[in-house]
């Protein structure tokens, strides 16, 4: 079982639960909405698979093959030596970007520019940064300019699907992108005073 939600720790939650089976860590790069049922929009060019053990010694030949498969079907995919760390950068993105959209209730195009909202979706890539430090996950590229990258890279129109689901009335991934980092700073004594401040907005508190 392959999870690329973009919640952060879900093959560990995953794994608790099927102890008869193999649960890795993965995440998904890619563009896409649904448009109605039935149909799923892709936008762009990118369509990437990042997946692996969060054990080396569950490593298994059978993940090549998966890779194998999905490289045939025209999709990217990377056997991750280290899926904690390279799902957490992938979360460094999605999290802030999905919390920062939601407080403002904006688009990328109101990040992309200088002012609040930008530093807002920038101090919450370092509260990220830094429970990253706490978990003892050593990122190999800087994540805040590699975010702003990516965040520079998209049409300004451009909406979280967290926040696609908050306008439509849906349940949305709030608990598990926003929420959970709040938890997560209290588990490993790390202030998130940012993530505190939106958190509260949506009526969480911790218990």
């Amino acid at each position: 079982v392959i999870p690329l939600l973009n919640i952060y720790g879900t093959g560990g939650r995953m794994q608790e639960m099927l102890p008869e089976l193999l649960v890795t860590d993965g995440c998904i790069y890619i563009a896409a909405e649904i448009p109605e049922p039935g149909t799923i929009l892709q936008s762009g060019d990118i369509f990437r698979v990042v997946f692996g053990v969060r054990d080396p010694g569950e490593y298994r030949p059978v993940l090549e093959q998966v890779a194998a498969d999905l490289e045939a079907s025209g999709i990217t995919a990377i056997l991750s030596e280290n899926i904690r760390r390279d799902a957490l950068q992938k979360f460094s993105y999605v999290s802030p970007m999905a919390a920062c959209g939601a407080y403002y209730d904006i688009d990328a195009g109101a990040a992309q520019q200088e002012g609040q909202v930008r530093d807002t979706f920038i101090a919450l890539m370092r509260e990220i940064e830094a429970l990253a430090r706490a978990m003892g996950i050593a990122f190999q590229v800087d994540i805040v300019a590699t975010n702003l990258e990516i965040l520079g890279n998209l049409l300004p129109t451009v909406a979280t699907s967290m926040q696609r689901d908050m306008r439509q009335g849906r349940e949305s991934e709030i608990d598990g992108l926003v929420f959970e980092v709040v938890r997560m700073g209290n588990r490993y004594g790390v202030p998130v005073p940012t993530y505190e401040k939106i958190a509260r907005k949506f009526g969480f508190e911790l218990e």
